[in-house]
């Protein structure tokens, strides 16, 4: 039997690593900031915010290279069917 889901590419798994990584950083510094007192809140505020752009960029190369993997995929595909 074989897998119907995508095969992961190591650049994939190493970009899906990456994006778990900001992730969790995104919830360290937005707990950071609830803790923040008052001199270092903007600070805290300005870092999470920072954590969230890190982590949306790493979201949008894991959809990127989850599309090309799909690609990859499908010419398989079409070249197994070809034959």
């Amino acid at each position: 039997m074989f897998s119907t889901s995508p095969p992961r590419t190591h650049a994939s798994r190493i970009a899906v690593d990456v994006w778990r990584a900001a992730a969790h950083l995104v919830s360290i510094r937005w707990q950071a900031f609830l803790d923040a007192d008052a001199e270092t809140r903007r600070f805290a505020f300005a870092s999470y915010l920072a954590a969230l752009d890190a982590e949306e960029a790493a979201a949008a190369d894991v959809a990127a290279l989850a599309a090309r993997d799909r690609d990859l995929v499908h010419l398989r595909f079409q070249g197994i069917s070809r034959s």
